[in-house]
């Protein structure tokens, strides 16, 4: 058998039939590879849709929590802005996730953080510009909410502690 596999090798070596083999190879191997990494807009503007109506909760609740006076029902709302907090972090890394925002996921091995920066040139040369452009509208509207949920932490923090000093 490895003969026969080491004599078809030679026999295309020396016919200069491999090239258009190993071509085609190579070709099928980038397709696959762009077409596994461009990101889902759809499936990410609905995810997108459902964390922007958690962090609108999470503004309305932390309206009541600057309104009230009462320490048991501050804690109560903030107990309740903390689990909406968690909620919207969780559909967040989902935003992350296999087929969303390219690669395997955030932490999957080969995605974008899971192979570290050094394959980021890997990653995007296999990208069509159009879907370079798709995945940096996800990046932007990411990163906003990334934003949003830091800012949501601090006023949590911050009211956790006590109410704020009143201002002069």
């Amino acid at each position: 058998m490895k003969n026969l596999i080491v004599t078809i090798a030679t026999g295309l070596a020396f016919t200069g039939q491999w090239v258009p083999l190993v071509a085609a190879a190579q070709a099928s191997q980038t397709k696959e590879a762009s077409s596994a990494a461009a990101p889902n807009v759809a499936e990410f503007d609905r995810q997108l849709a459902h964390v922007q109506e958690l962090m609108k909760s999470m503004q309305a609740q932390m309206a009541l929590i600057r309104k009230t006076q009462d320490t048991q029902e501050r804690q109560r709302l903030l107990q309740q802005h903390r689990a909406t907090m968690q909620s919207a972090m969780t559909a967040m890394h989902r935003l992350w996730g296999p087929g969303m925002m390219g690669g395997r996921g955030m932490t999957g091995g080969g995605g974008m953080m899971g192979g570290g920066w050094g394959r980021m040139g890997d990653y995007y040369s296999n990208l069509t510009p159009e879907q370079v452009r798709r995945r940096q509208y996800m990046t932007d509207q990411y990163l906003d909410m990334q934003q949003q949920m830091m800012n949501n932490m601090m006023w949590n923090q911050q009211y956790w502690m006590g109410p704020p000093a009143p201002t002069k």
